[in-house]
């Protein structure tokens, strides 16, 4: 071969080379970059070329899919009472991706999930149309119509969780949404996004999980483990040597309480009436490194996956003493999300065990073979089962004689116990307060629910009038009881 004859061939040569490693580059090293990319409309057009597979609730779906008549985005996904469930589905839209459930599994419900590689191939041979899978939640379709009713049109979230299991058996949060005005691709859709985008309400935030407000007294039996486990407290009914007028560490300041008879009450009697000073100075006797130690047992300064993210509860580690005092009692810096609450019930009804707190039961192939199921699994051991009896007892002091009276199912055979909790917001308290209340119901067998409210802002209330007794007790009793009633 002559010298111009090689120099072109290694050339060419050279061109196919580079033309292999490039094409090998984009399609396995840049392939998720690009998949993700959300410029790439073929993976928005893949999703909605076949029906997607359903989530479901008590054996039977709230979602669906229909026709679109798109020539690109053939299926459309539909909701069975959109709003009530959006904060467990999330959303699958054709113009603006998906969240929650419908992202997290979009893999089963597209039926692109490797796991569901079989059902794909077996489809291609007898010419049946590409199925998704489906999505099985633990939720409690009476559970979640009680919660969502119960919020009605108040501002607020609710979260109830099976003790035993872990299982998340409502989540509701409102204002709400719905997921189908936005499903689809035309211009009535985007005027949906927008006006969603622009509500001041924040209609699509999930207050259940992501929003993270003061808990109030309700963090009192947060005070109340860590003082148990740590000693400082053997006799729930012993005097607690607490002066009226407790002053605040590193201040001047007096504790202030709004009920009467805190003076030297028992932890007990504190917790029913709720006494500021008691739990203030526990927490300032326990200390903060056991208060944080406590705090992170029921998990508390970690996000929480269920499988949706939840935002982190706080809890502040480096707190003075004065900070510590005021954390013990909710205040301070000390945020939570309801079902960061709902956890904290849980493991005291639970007789001190925090299991992991999980809403998907299994995941299902289009024949409806299981590709997963979920299993209970343990989280932490936050107090002994001894003293978590001794909660069980001052909490159902609470609702028998106390201010949780409200929240009580009356039912033969069951106990609730709970605590409420008004939280001051705001600049110097300026702003309406946040009305809470924790509760479980206990029988014989166990307990099967345990239940956080929160009324973050409540229609035609008066500020005077908020109180977590008073709003948000009577719907975690709707809860209970709808739980109760659905298990016979």
């Amino acid at each position: 071969m002559n010298k111009p004859l090689r120099r072109v061939a290694i050339f060419c040569g050279l061109l196919i080379l580079a033309l292999l490693l490039r094409d090998n580059w984009i399609q396995f090293v840049r392939a998720d970059e690009l998949n993700a990319h959300p410029k790439n409309r073929r993976i928005q057009i893949e999703r909605y070329s076949n029906e997607r597979g359903n989530i479901i609730v008590d054996g039977k779906p709230i979602t669906g899919s229909v026709d679109s008549g798109d020539k690109f985005y053939k299926f459309k996904r539909t909701y069975v009472d959109g709003p009530m469930w959006a904060p467990v589905t999330g959303y699958a839209s054709q113009a603006y991706d998906a969240n929650q459930i419908e992202k997290i599994e979009d893999g089963i419900l597209t039926g692109n999930d490797d796991r569901l590689f079989f059902d794909r191939t077996l489809a291609m041979f007898t010419g049946e149309k590409k199925k998704g899978g489906d999505v099985v939640t633990t939720l409690n379709g009476a559970a979640q119509k009680a919660a969502y009713k119960g919020l009605g049109g108040n501002t607020g979230a609710v979260v109830a969780i099976e003790p035993s299991t872990g299982k998340i058996l409502a989540l509701a949060s409102t204002p709400s949404y719905d997921p189908a005005s936005f499903a689809g691709y035309a211009g009535d859709d985007e005027k949906a996004w927008v006006a969603l985008e622009k509500d001041k309400n924040k209609p699509k935030q999930n207050r259940a999980l992501r929003e993270i407000y003061p808990p109030g007294s309700v963090f009192k039996v947060v005070t109340a483990a860590a003082a148990l486990e740590a000693g400082k407290v053997k006799d729930i009914d012993a005097p607690t040597d607490t002066p009226e007028g407790w002053k605040i560490p590193l201040s001047t300041v007096p504790m202030v309480n709004h009920a009467g008879g805190c003076a030297n009450a028992s932890i007990n009697e504190a917790l029913r009436v709720s006494c500021n000073s008691v739990f203030a100075k526990l927490g300032d006797d326990v200390g903060v490194e056991k208060m944080n130690e406590m705090a992170e047992k029921f998990g508390f300064n970690a996000e929480q996956f269920v499988p949706v993210r939840s935002a982190a509860s706080v809890y502040d580690k480096k707190a003075d003493r004065g900070g510590n005092a005021l954390s013990s009692i909710g205040q301070f810096n000390t945020a939570t999300t309801p079902l960061q609450m709902a956890m904290v019930a849980a493991a005291i009804a639970n007789d001190g065990k925090l299991m992991k707190p999980y809403m998907i039961d299994q995941l299902r192939a289009p024949n409806l073979d299981v590709i997963k199921q979920n299993e209970p699994e343990q989280m932490s051991q936050p107090v002994s089962p001894e003293n978590a009896q001794k909660l069980q007892a001052m909490m159902e002091n609470v609702v028998s004689r106390g201010t949780g009276g409200k929240a009580d199912v009356n039912m033969d055979g069951v106990k609730v116990g709970g605590k409420t909790g008004t939280a001051q917001h705001g600049e110097k308290n300026a702003k309406r307060p946040y009305a809470w209340f924790i509760s479980y119901a206990k029988t014989d067998q166990g307990s099967p629910v345990a239940v956080a409210v929160i009324v973050e802002d409540a229609e035609g209330v008066g500020r005077e009038d908020i109180s977590g007794g008073g709003l948000a007790g009577p719907i975690a009793k709707s809860v209970m009881k709808a739980v109760l009633k659905s298990r016979g």
